[in-house]
């Protein structure tokens, strides 16, 4: 072998000579190695050497090996592959220049070599090809020497430098060989200071990393510490160390830059147009991702470009001289772009349940290549098929839906249905972020139930779907609002979408009445099949279906409603009415089943309400021509009563007896029943702002009562408690009929009064003997006291009271007067309805005619009137004059003109009047304020010039006039005290005013 075998003498000529003809070249080379130990490639020691081992190795075609150790004070550092050319010594000795420009290289930098001056001044390379050797102490021998004698330059700028000098400029060939087993070592003699331990220590902390970036390499060992390195298939490498074994996936790619994009690059860097990047992705001891969470780019060892990708990228990215950042521009962008290419082909190389953990979660980016990666790297996920979804194919994040809570039963159940649909993992929380940063679409409960509306599905798919979604609801008060639109599988084959209204059968068959019912067709009854029933429906509003909810729902009702035109037009009842029964059977009826379509003995078709039973108790009261063909009512047909109970038939309205109508608040007479509009109107008049009433009930069909039969049908009323019920109704309709239009002995019953009733002798005759018991003819209106309540009541009494052929007692007189002033006076009707009488009955009980009669409505009047012609109703505060008067247009006593007391008396105070204090005082009274004229005989003079004598009077202007008489000054008394009630106590007391006379 050439003792300088790489030409090192031609190469130190050359630097000596450009450094002796230009001291400047000098300054440039000590400041570029200087800028280059210090900056950019200070602390890279093993990843420079391990660069060029890798180079080598690939250039050789073997397994590259490197061993490091501490020796004779020197750090060694052994590689396998290509030995050491001349080449490579001139680009390591060129100090700008690489003559690395192979694209599958990746040290591009010969001057990278620089690291080494981190820790000596004299490295040497030694390979089986030659050695040479750089030198700090040599290089200051030559600038002492007789070359640089002359040049005064170059000693100042050494002497600026307290003689540092340009170490990897000058290099000596050298005679060494490198260990056995090793293409070439690198020696270095540690310079003082350097601890090397330590620095070894160093080294090895760094050799997995370069390992996986290197792939070339396939073993380190570092002080007898073997780092390896071997491929497991499948993307898949395992790093091992002392410390043990670490497993990446790696997806790879390499491709060419177009000129177009590489012309802004070095000439160094342009002729390396092909780009390679790798992504590394840690995996745990059971081969699952683990995720990084901060690391840097490496091209292909560490930058200082921070990322916070998940993966690790390995990436031939343009870089600065110093190999710490990378350079801007196209083809960095290019590189970049490849980059979020092959990120996505990685995450489809990991097992669907684990990508999401790839994806660059929403935070801030670590440095700007890891905002333009996160950027590009989402956009591209974005864009292909990777999601795994619940049919078992990859949907990309623009078409996929993930459920907005972790259901997976739902999401099994949704998989044939929602396109697109994610499988149920990636609804955990833990992946809500990754699937934010990706845009793809939510699924919470309300779009869900939009999803499934119109779904047609088996009602045991729709109980799993209920089941699967019950958490939810229970914990989400929102979703339990949104559910509630779920759509429901009826029991007559229909879904429908919302629970509200639906009803959920208590059975599990067809026995089941609501499933029954629902088979009927009813148009707007739902009914759930009973598959599908399951609690979260009843949550969600949905109700029970036993048979008092069927009854109570308004579709079952129409349907009842429209039964007879529905048979009339040709649809067989039986199927609906044996579905009622059914239920009926179990809650009992309701007043709107009488609508219920049912057969007749006739072959035709009624309301329920209109069919008799065959024993039916109200046959025996009914005129025979309300019940028949044309007639109102018509008999059941007896097959009916083979199908079901009788009680069940009078439950859903057949008619065994009298039936009660009822109507929760009314505002309009009651249509179907008799006279309904005549008493609505006469209770409005009587009620005035506090009708109508809140609840209306009546007994119906009484105006079909046979004549002769009402005795019978009164017991028949007061039997049941129902009917009774509604007969004892204060003001009902049900009395006020019985008592105007039923018939006893040919009269209403209002019309006789009972036996027992003597204040109304004379007025009204005593019921004939009907076998009815004193209470039941009450409540058929039969009279025990005088009352009037409309007009009709006011006529009949007012025609009473001037039959002379009626033997009326006095008192009875004041009473009916005293009645009849009251009802005018209240407005129970309204007078102007009643024709005045022909004749009246005064207060003596005869009858006169109207033309003579006055109503007295003040006392004292009544001295100069004859009695025989007076009509009144009692004393003046015990009936109202003016109504009275009205009633039966008579003119008021008072309204005969002016009236004039004679003759002169005494004037005195109450309180001056003999007796008058002491019986005040006796009575608990207060002596009257006021005078009285006190006559020893008191008359009057009429309008017609006639003279009265009268015991006491009360002019126009009120003064008060008394004889002086017992009697008389009572009446002053009291009237002038407000007590005329006690008029006839005064009297008493005035004759005798003492103690005793109260007492006898």
């Amino acid at each position: 072998m050439s003792g300088d075998p790489f030409g090192t003498a031609d190469l130190r000529a050359a630097v000596l000579e450009a450094w002796r003809s230009s001291p400047t070249r000098f300054r440039e080379d000590a400041n570029a190695e200087e800028d280059l130990r210090l900056g950019g490639y200070r602390n890279r020691l093993l990843v420079e050497l391990a660069q060029n081992a890798a180079d080598a190795a690939a250039a050789e075609g073997v397994a590259g090996r490197v061993e490091i150790r501490l020796e004779d004070g020197e750090l060694r550092v052994a590689n396998t592959g290509a030995p050491l050319d001349a080449a490579g010594v001139a680009g390591l000795a060129a100090l700008r220049a690489s003559p690395k420009r192979d694209g599958n290289s990746v040290g591009r930098f010969g001057v990278g070599f620089a690291a080494v001056l981190s820790v000596t001044d004299a490295p040497r390379l030694v390979s089986t090809s030659g050695a040479v050797e750089f030198s700090a102490e040599r290089t200051r021998e030559e600038l002492a020497g007789s070359a640089f004698s002359g040049s005064e330059a170059v000693a100042e700028e050494l002497t600026a430098r307290d003689g540092q000098v340009p170490v990897l400029r000058l290099v000596w060939p050298v005679e060494e060989t490198p260990p056995e087993g090793f293409a070439t070592e690198v020696r270095l003699p540690l310079r003082a200071g350097v601890d090397g331990p330590r620095l070894l220590d160093e080294l090895a902390e760094q050799v997995p990393d370069l390992l996986l970036a290197l792939p070339a390499l396939g073993e380190v060992t570092v002080d007898r510490r073997t780092y390896s390195r071997r491929d497991l298939g499948s993307g898949r490498v395992a790093v091992r160390s002392p410390e043990g074994e670490r497993v990446w996936l790696l997806r790879r790619d390499r491709g060419e830059l177009s000129g177009a994009l590489s012309s802004e690059l070095g000439v160094e860097q342009r002729d390396r147009a092909g780009r390679w990047v790798c992504w590394a992705l840690p995996l745990d001891e059971h081969g699952g991702v683990a995720p990084l969470d901060r690391d840097v780019l490496h091209a292909p060892t560490p930058t200082e470009e921070r990322l916070s990708l998940p993966a690790r990228l390995l990436a031939d990215v343009p870089l600065e001289p110093d190999r710490r950042r990378v350079v801007s521009g196209p083809a960095t962008e290019a590189v970049l772009e490849r980059a979020a290419r092959v990120y996505a082909e990685l995450v489809s190389d990991v097992p669907p349940a684990e990508r999401v953990a790839l994806v660059p979660v929403p935070d801030l980016p670590s440095s700007d290549v890891d905002a333009r990666l996160r950027e590009r790297i989402l956009e591209r996920l974005s864009g292909v098929e990777w999601l795994p979804t619940a049919d078992g194919s990859l949907a990309s994040p623009r078409r996929a839906r993930v459920l907005d809570f972790h259901a997976p039963e739902v999401v099994e159940l949704l998989a044939g249905v929602v396109s697109g649909l994610l499988v149920a993992e990636l609804s955990a929380p833990a992946h809500r972020r990754a699937l934010r940063a990706l845009e793809v679409t939510r699924m919470g409960a309300a779009e869900l139930v939009e999803l499934l509306a119109g779904l047609d599905r088996p009602a045991e798919w729709w109980w799993r779907l209920y089941e699967a979604v019950s958490p939810v609801e229970r914990a989400d008060g929102t979703a339990r609002g949104e559910f509630a639109a779920l759509p429901v599988p009826l029991a007559d084959g229909r879904t429908v979408t919302g629970v509200r209204d639906v009803l959920l059968p208590e059975g599990e068959g067809d026995d089941d009445p609501a499933v029954a019912v629902a088979r009927l067709d009813v148009t707007g009854l739902r009914v759930a099949d009973p598959r599908a029933v399951h609690p979260l429906l009843e949550r969600l509003g949905a109700r029970r279906a036993g048979a008092a909810e069927l009854l109570d729902t308004p579709a079952l009702a129409e349907a009842v409603h429209n039964s007879v035109a529905d048979a009339r037009a040709g649809a067989d009842p039986m199927p609906l009415a044996e579905a009622v029964f059914a239920l009926v059977e179990n809650a009992g009826g309701r007043d709107w089943l009488g609508a219920l379509a049912l057969p007749d003995v006739d072959g035709e078709v009624r309301r329920a309400d209109e069919l008799l039973l065959p024993d039916a108790a109200l046959l025996d009261v009914l005129d025979p021509e309300a019940v028949g063909a044309e007639a109102p009512l018509g008999g059941l047909d007896p097959g009916v009563l083979r199908r079901c109970s009788p009680e069940v038939l009078r439950s859903v309205g057949v008619l065994d007896s009298f039936a009660v109508v009822t109507e929760e608040q009314p505002d309009s007479p009651h249509e179907g029943l008799a006279d309904t509009e005549q008493w609505w109107s006469e209770s409005e008049r009587a009620h005035g702002s506090e009708w109508p009433p809140a609840r209306f009930v009546g007994v119906r069909d009484l105006d079909l009562v046979a004549e002769d039969r009402w005795p019978a049908a009164l017991r028949l009323l007061c039997a049941d408690p129902e009917t009774l019920e509604a007969l004892r109704e204060p003001g009902g309709y049900t009395a006020w009929w019985v008592a105007r239009f039923a018939r006893l002995g040919g009269r209403a019953p209002r019309q006789w009064r009972c036996a027992g009733a003597d204040s109304l002798a004379g007025l009204y005759d005593p019921v004939p003997e009907t076998g009815l018991e004193e209470w039941q003819l009450r409540l058929a209106g039969v009279r025990t006291e005088l009352t009037v309540s409309d007009e009709s009541d006011a006529a009949d009494l007012v025609h009473r009271l001037a039959d002379a052929n009626r033997a009326v007692g006095p008192g009875v007189v004041l009473g009916a007067h005293r009645v009849l002033a009251e009802a005018v006076a209240c407005e129970r009707f309204d007078p102007a309805e009643v024709d005045p009488p022909g004749a009246v009955r005064s207060v003596q009980g005869a009858v006169v005619g109207a033309d003579r009669a006055v109503v007295l409505d003040e006392p004292w009047l009544l001295g100069v009137f004859e009695p025989a012609l007076v009509v009144a109703g009692g004393a003046p505060d015990e009936f109202d004059a003016e109504s009275l008067a009205e009633l039966l247009d008579l003119p008021l006593a008072s309204e005969q003109g002016t009236f004039e007391v004679l003759g002169e008396g005494v004037t005195q105070e109450w309180g001056e009047v003999a007796r008058v204090p002491a019986v005040c005082g006796l009575l608990g009274l207060a002596v009257p304020y006021g005078r009285v004229v006190l006559r020893d005989g008191l008359r009057v003079r009429t309008p017609d010039g006639r003279e009265y004598p009268v015991h006491w009077w009360v002019d126009g202007v009120g003064t008060v006039y008394s004889e002086r008489s017992p009697d008389g000054l009572a009446r002053a008394l009291a009237w002038a005290a407000d007590r005329w009630s006690l008029r006839f106590a005064f009297a008493a007391l005035l004759a005798d005013p003492a103690a005793t006379t109260l007492l006898r």
